[in-house]
């Protein structure tokens, strides 16, 4: 299952959002997700959990839970639509 975090520090690694959802089971993957340019944080990323029951308790645990300051929002991740975004100069 994949998982939106939202309301990251904007201090938060790849490892520290691993490190959190492996309390709660396996994590196959985990992304903060960075401006292509100034490759800073932008706030939010992925996690991809294996397993759904496992997945779901996380996002029972975590979701309004305080993490380095900030309260998250966590929820399972919707779909990517299709385009959007504009051009890019």
């Amino acid at each position: 299952m994949r998982i939106y975090v939202g309301n990251l520090s904007f201090q938060a690694t790849n490892d520290d959002l691993e490190n959190l959802f492996r309390q709660h089971g396996a994590v196959a993957d985990a992304q903060v997700v960075t401006d292509r340019d100034t490759m800073r944080s932008r706030g939010f990323g992925f996690v991809e959990m294996p397993n759904t029951s496992e997945a779901e308790a996380a996002i029972s645990a975590l979701n309004g839970s305080e993490h380095q300051g900030r309260q998250l929002t966590v929820n399972e991740a919707r779909n990517r639509r299709e385009g959007g975004g504009g051009p890019r100069y």
